[in-house]
């Protein structure tokens, strides 16, 4: 008499505690950049107040590298570096910045967070994570999701704000762009180096700005200065060091959808801090987008009893 053994059924390996914890640091700190940007951007061209965070970036994760161990880049690792400091702490900044010059941080937060979907599409093609079916589903249905915020905010304000639709959505692109780019560096590099790189070859590329940031601070109050203090120090140096960190020990799709809880945090805050809530369309889009998300994280049947 044979018997047959029936599929094992795995779950995917438990983050560890630290993974945990790096990634919420992330989630908050970046979730708080945007209501920061929100009130410190009337006071500085987006070019200015992105080379202003980077400097101070710049300056804290050189103390935080002090002592560790350096491990030289190949050209290829460089190339990647290259290219993932200058979208995502160049480009990214920059494009965030001037959107949220005309639209409010629950807006910006909402369409900015299709990168997820475009990390995890892309980490499917560039990087061999795969792309199932309910990947490439979710991600219709969130790119729906942003679009209706998109036609939801432009239609109630206006076409300066549909402009600020479009910065976003290049911010979205640079922001996958330079995870995507980040990931392959971060197999022999350590997360802490790969970093400080990133976040310098950023503040080079900003230096053009370097004549609007001294005008805005000799004008600028006080708090908007400290602003730009805050967002050098933490959602760039700590929080892009959590997020190093965590990235180097999961795959970049899957972190990447952790983001998503992003928008709903920058809502809440915004509500809070500037009584902004974004038009009831944009809501619905917004809700959209997390069900995209959603689907994004199911399994088909075959692929649970492969595991």
């Amino acid at each position: 008499m044979t018997t047959t053994a029936a599929p094992a059924i795995t779950t995917r390996p438990s983050l560890s505690p630290l993974v945990l914890i790096a990634i919420v640091i992330t989630v908050l700190a970046w979730a708080s950049a945007f209501l920061v940007i929100r009130g410190t951007a009337p006071h500085f061209s987006g070019g200015a107040l992105a080379l202003g965070r980077l400097v101070v970036g710049t300056v804290v994760l050189s103390v935080m590298v002090i002592g560790r161990r350096w491990v030289k880049p190949t050209r290829r690792e460089w190339l990647l570096i290259l290219g993932f400091g200058v979208l995502w702490f160049g480009g990214y900044n920059i494009a965030l910045n001037i959107a949220e010059q005309t639209l409010d941080a629950g807006t910006t937060a909402m369409v900015v967070n299709i990168g997820p979907i475009l990390i995890a599409l892309g980490a499917g093609v560039f990087l061999r994570e795969g792309i199932p079916k309910w990947l490439a589903i979710g991600a219709g249905v969130a790119f729906l999701g942003a679009v209706l915020i998109g036609v939801a905010t432009a239609g109630s304000v206006g076409l300066t704000n549909g402009a600020g639709i479009l910065w976003c959505f290049a911010a979205a692109v640079a922001y996958a762009a330079g995870v995507l780019l980040q990931k392959p560096a971060l197999r022999r590099l350590p997360a802490a180096q790969v970093t400080w790189m990133g976040c310098a070859i950023g503040m080079i590329a900003c230096l053009p700005f370097s004549g609007d940031l001294v005008a805005g601070l000799a004008v600028a109050p006080l708090p908007a200065i400290l602003g730009v203090v805050y967002l050098g120090a933490i959602p760039t140096a700590l929080a892009f060091s959590t997020w190093a960190y965590a990235l180097s020990r999961m795959p970049a799709g899957q972190l990447g959808v952790t983001t998503y809880v992003v928008p709903a945090l920058v809502v809440l805050f915004g509500l809070a801090v500037f009584h902004e809530v974004p038009v009831p369309l944009a809501i619905a889009g917004g809700l959209l987008c997390l069900a995209g998300v959603a689907l994004s994280r199911r399994k088909s049947r075959a692929i649970v009893a492969q595991e």
